[in-house]
């Protein structure tokens, strides 16, 4: 009998390449992130090009196209990944925050999503012919809700903790997880009008499945749910029944039994893990139970790094050219470049006014700009393909048409998204170490030009007539005060002129008052 020891599999290979990528990463995940130029650079674009190189386009090691139905793999993963993902950021928004901020959010989602949808999609229809509006309309869903996956490994990072206000932060983490549950409308409008027979039964079917059934039931349970759940864990809490390590798989475990239960009976179960998140936290004590939680980060790291291994293996680089299919790498390339541009930008700069939380044009831009597109474009993407006919060759209606082509568009839309969403953070920051250095005077001249001690030399003073502004990245009207020195204030007996009042000294988002009143000397105020 032959002893056969080494045994390649499959699954020895995911197993092989997933925690060897984590080791790596984790290794040397700090000098990644903030040592080397400070780059700030995420798990989510390593992983995405740790699975292109090992994908079928690279060495061919780990290939999710041959384990079987790529479709319906490719669909549970996406659910669990996004289910966690939206349920997290359910339960880290502040107490009642969707009660309290619910006008920045419905003007955040639904006039910027609507405006998005159809700019998309005449953008789609400009450049592959082939696909009618309608068709261009089911694509454009995938597209436009912001990925609360690659938004939060983004805006949550330290960069973004630095230089980016809370309530900004705050405000894309709940858009992003809310409107990935709110695609469904937008996506099954368009499908029951290639799919039915009249436009009557597709228009009654999207307000009775899409609209009421999915939408408005998947969020009433996913509410009704983490309420019970939050009574529930208070009264075994205050009896004693349950530990601190009970609360953290509440993580994991309630946001998988809302989705099971929401798929078994065909409710919105994305929209339904976010609203049970937001429900269990609503008071806080979830929340501050599980705060200095590392399981959770450490589970988001992994489900993170596999979800975008995965993405880099399952993107079809061979279908970006197909000339039946009016498919080009050009028509892709102008695709990504105007959806960056138009799909979000233009809404929120015209919204700005109506939204509390954009506090100005600058907020409203960066806001247009992250708004990514990842795992839940691939998502969507994908529970399209299994409601559409499967594509003949060549395709013999336009629903085949739109089975053949929506996932090459929605991949290359995703990688380009990736790159520059990703890749954003990193090239700004390296921008202000240029500039920071360019700018740079010698110490020798500043210092010859200060009179007093030496000690003051290191600091610089504010002038008379002039007003200083001490703000953060973003430049809010809260992360902003004037100090003014046209009269100087005396505090202790000394002018602010004779203190050296420092202006550089103070770190990005820190609030600076001059208290003559007390008797004080300068004051830091450290805000949030």
């Amino acid at each position: 009998m032959t002893i056969q020891l080494v045994e390649v599999t499959t699954a020895n290979l995911t197993y092989l390449c997933l925690g060897g990528f984590i080791v790596a990463f984790t290794t040397v995940a700090l000098l990644v992130r903030e040592k080397a130029w400070q780059l700030y650079l995420g798990e989510c674009v390593l992983a995405t090009a740790f699975g292109i190189a090992i994908g079928p386009s690279g060495g061919n090691i780990f290939n999710p196209r041959s384990w079987g139905d790529i479709n319906d793999i490719t669909l549970e993963v996406m659910r669990i990944v996004l289910a966690t993902g939206v349920f997290s950021i359910g339960v880290e928004l502040p107490k009642a925050y969707m009660l309290v901020n619910w006008k920045s959010l419905v003007f955040m989602i639904v006039p910027t999503m609507t405006f998005g949808w159809f700019i998309s999609a005449g953008l789609i229809v400009a450049l592959f012919p082939a696909l009618n509006f309608r068709s261009a309309l089911v694509i454009s869903a995938c597209l436009t809700p912001t990925d609360p996956i690659l938004a939060m490994a983004i805006i949550m990072g330290k960069f973004a903790v630095k230089h980016v206000p809370k309530h900004l932060r705050l405000l894309l983490a709940a858009e992003s997880a809310a409107n990935d549950g709110l695609a469904y409308p937008f996506l099954t409008l368009p499908l029951y009008l290639t799919l039915e027979a009249t436009t009557g039964s597709a228009v009654g079917k999207w307000l009775l499945v899409g609209c009421l059934y999915q939408v408005i039931l998947g969020t009433v349970i996913g509410a009704v749910a983490g309420s019970a759940f939050r009574y529930l864990l208070r009264f075994n809490q205050n009896r004693g029944f349950i530990d601190h390590e009970s609360f953290v798989a509440q993580y994991l475990a309630l946001a998988v039994f809302v989705v099971g239960f929401c798929n078994i009976i065909g409710s919105d179960d994305l929209l339904a893990a976010f609203a049970a998140g937001t429900a269990i936290s609503w008071d806080g004590d979830f929340n501050a139970q599980t705060e200095n939680a590392v399981f959770a980060s450490i589970l988001d790291l992994i489900i993170n790094c596999a979800a975008f291994i995965y993405i880099g293996a399952w993107i079809p680089f061979d279908k970006f050219t197909a000339a039946d299919l009016g498919i080009a790498p050009w028509r892709l390339i102008v695709l990504a470049i105007a959806l960056i541009i138009a799909r979000r930008i233009p809404a929120l700069l015209l919204l700005q006014r109506f939204v509390p939380d954009l506090r100005n044009w600058r907020e409203a831009l960066f806001s247009g700009h992250f708004g990514p597109m990842g795992v839940g474009a691939v998502y969507i993407s994908t529970l399209a393909l299994t409601k559409l006919p499967k594509a003949s060759d060549p395709p013999a209606s336009q629903a085949e048409q739109l089975s053949a082509t929506i996932q090459p568009i929605v991949a290359f839309i995703v990688l380009c998204s990736i790159i520059v969403h990703g890749l954003s953070i990193p090239f700004f920051n390296l921008g202000r170490h240029v500039r920071t250095m360019s700018h740079t005077s010698p110490w020798t001249s500043r210092s010859n030009t200060i009179e007093g001690p030496e000690w003051l030399h290191a600091t610089r003073r504010f002038n008379r007539d002039v007003d200083i502004e001490v703000q953060g990245a973003i430049g809010t009207p809260n992360d902003t005060q004037s100090v003014s020195s046209t009269t100087p204030t005396p505090v202790n007996g000394k002018s602010a002129e004779e203190i050296g009042a420092v202006q550089n000294g103070v770190p990005s988002g820190e609030n600076v008052e001059m208290n003559a009143a007390e008797g004080q000397g300068p004051k830091v105020k450290f805000a949030e």
